[in-house]
């Protein structure tokens, strides 16, 4: 990890705004540094790409850049470096599983490369990049390749039943930040299956997987 000149730059960089009015953490939410590693993160990234594939368009190009800083991605990253034990929340994020979730993760390291660029400047940020992003992008884009259930879903039910299936969202809870989203899967008029995420389309991914292992059982 990054030593820093300035410390109180990393407390900032790990303090969720939920954390400010507990007075927890930073006087100051890592907001503005999120901002700022968001763009640093960007040119960063742009430039290792334009140099490491001289020959791809400007739109393959900007796929790749997508592919690598989104947050999915970068919460992979985040938890690598042991990011998910750092985060500054309130009680109540906390107990919410606000250091599990992905959004927030990303979030905190964008705002630690911010951190890292105020503090060193923009070498040692894209040596932090370098290293703890893409160098082990691949391992990164592993852990996080998810099956798309939805496509198996509807692909298997269209083939038997020439039927698609319909998502129902049943509930949400949480903050405005940190909802939890409960949806339903059927077929017709019956239920297949239920999931529950942090946006609608995971918890309809959850439940398409719930869907899926039902099928496979009744087969």
């Amino acid at each position: 990890m990054i030593k820093f000149n300035y410390p109180h730059l990393f407390k900032t960089a790990m303090t969720h705004r939920s954390a400010i009015n507990e007075k927890k953490g930073s006087q100051e939410s890592n907001e503005r540094l999120e901002f700022l590693g968001d763009a640093v993160l960007e040119i960063i990234v742009s430039d290792y790409l334009y140099r490491k594939f001289p020959n791809l368009p400007e739109g393959k190009l900007t796929e790749k850049r997508a592919q690598i800083v989104q947050t999915k991605t970068l919460a992979a990253a985040a938890i690598n470096l042991g990011l998910d034990s750092q985060l500054i929340l309130s009680k109540g994020e906390l107990k919410a599983g606000g250091n599990h979730n992905p959004s927030l993760l990303a979030n905190a390291f964008e705002a630690l490369t911010g951190a890292i660029y105020l503090d060193q400047g923009i070498v040692a940020a894209k040596k932090f990049i370098q290293t703890y992003l893409l160098s082990q992008i691949n391992t990164l884009l592993k852990t996080i390749n998810v099956q798309d259930f939805k496509s198996s879903l509807q692909e298997i039910l269209q083939k038997k039943y020439k039927t698609p299936p319909k998502y129902k969202l049943i509930s949400s809870f949480g903050p405005d930040h940190h909802k939890t989203f409960i949806v339903q899967v059927f077929l017709n008029q019956k239920k297949l299956g239920e999931g529950s995420g942090f946006s609608k389309q995971a918890a309809q991914q959850q439940a398409a997987k719930t869907a899926l292992e039902k099928i496979k059982d009744l087969c």
